[in-house]
């Protein structure tokens, strides 16, 4: 249970700084996008009813499926980090961030029926579909647990 407690503890604050931020940044971005580094990031408000990519976001029921997926993944985390590889550091850590960024994004889904996104980046008329806080901490704890696993350290 101790390891619950600790992982629970590196989600909220995740998920707390990416609510915190959203908070701001909606009000800010009512006007329009602001631009960050001119030719490369502005940010823009944009709302996504699916997943990353906004892949799903035209199926029907796609919240409650996406909301549903989450809280699976969520307990397989829990599962995981109170299991063996849950004594590593590494994994624990990825584990920590992937749950934070999962569980800002389910408050926005769960509060909003969709998730805010607020960053941009683009060269010419190419762009990175727009993210935030909580899809950077999965994606930076998803690509630290497979580095840890390639290493043997997760």
């Amino acid at each position: 249970m101790r390891r619950l407690g600790k992982l629970a503890l590196i989600a909220l604050a995740v998920a707390g700084a990416d609510q915190l931020l959203k908070a701001v940044m909606v009000p800010w971005l009512q006007d329009g996008p602001v631009s960050v580094i001119p030719g490369f990031a502005r940010l823009v408000l944009a709302y996504n009813t699916g997943a990353a990519f906004s892949s799903f976001s035209s199926m029907e029921g796609a919240r409650w499926m996406l909301v549903g997926a989450t809280l699976v993944a969520l307990a397989l985390a829990a599962w995981v980090a109170c299991g063996s590889l849950g004594n590593r550091r590494a994994t624990f850590w990825a584990l920590g961030l992937i749950c934070g960024g999962a569980l800002g994004n389910l408050a926005d889904r769960l509060r909003l029926g969709s998730v805010v996104d607020f960053v941009d980046l683009y060269a010419g008329n190419w762009h990175w579909p727009v993210f935030n806080l909580a899809d950077a901490a999965i994606t930076v704890g998803g690509v630290y647990l497979a580095w840890a696993l390639i290493r043997g350290k997760a």
